[in-house]
């Protein structure tokens, strides 16, 4: 075993064990690579690895920001792996897309009413309504909802995946924006839709609301031309978004 890896499985013994939890500090770069008698190269270089997992913040100087502070956030890691996997072609973003669907279609079926994600969703909706919303700022707000809509089934690890799976193909959805014929037939078409899905949603209607969301998502890419092997034809003589 290389020696950061012993600084990686040690971190995460204190982790399992609850010596370590979200918000405290690992101990000192120095006073690590003491108890583990390592050299402090290795220890930065898990530090770094545990940043790019979205495992841990680093922060330099004194004061409240300093050290290496334990956070959760899986959703930026998995998205920049996937989108990366998705750049080596490997992954392609049809099947990408196919996978939000399933797991949208779930997260919807099972969204609860009186959550407050939904209220969150709706309010991102009225934003999406203004008349004088660009397209950067509608794709930007229709992520939001869709994240929203994930977040009220309260399952933490479908919200992390829809939101690393959105985070991977960002990119080729705005891109996507520059086949189409007519983008304010379309934004006005994915508004009534998302009005449909949250009021089934609302009206407790699983079933309904899960039809509707993969409708609405495989509606948006066969219209923008996504291919089924995933790549992303443009338009020649047509500004990408």
């Amino acid at each position: 075993m290389r020696t950061h890896q012993l600084v990686l499985a040690w971190i995460e013994n204190e982790l399992s064990e609850g010596r370590l939890a979200v918000g405290g500090r690992l101990p000192a770069e120095r006073s690590l690579a003491e108890q583990l008698r390592v050299s402090r190269t290795s220890v930065r270089e898990a530090i770094r690895i545990l940043e790019a997992m979205g495992v841990v913040r680093a922060g330099v100087g004194s004061g409240p920001d300093a050290g290496t502070v334990v956070i959760s956030d899986p959703t930026a890691a998995l998205g920049s792996a996937l989108r990366l996997h998705v750049a080596t072609q490997h992954l392609p973003v049809a099947d990408i897309v196919e996978t939000r669907v399933l797991l949208e279609s779930w997260a919807v079926s099972h969204a609860k009413p009186g959550s407050p994600e939904l209220a969150d969703a709706s309010r991102l909706l009225a934003e999406m309504d203004s008349d004088d919303v660009g397209v950067d700022a509608f794709l930007a707000l229709d992520v939001r909802f869709h994240l929203a809509l994930a977040d009220a089934a309260g399952n933490a690890v479908v919200s992390a995946m829809m939101g690393s799976l959105r985070e991977s193909i960002t990119g080729y959805a705005s891109r996507l924006t520059a086949n189409l014929p007519d983008w304010d037939a379309t934004a006005a078409r994915l508004r009534a839709e998302h009005h449909g899905i949250l009021a089934a949603v609302q009206n407790n209607d699983g079933e309904r609301a899960a039809k509707l969301v993969a409708d609405h998502i495989e509606g948006y890419y066969k219209e923008a031309g996504l291919a089924s092997g995933g790549t992303v034809p443009v338009r020649p003589n047509h500004p990408v978004i």
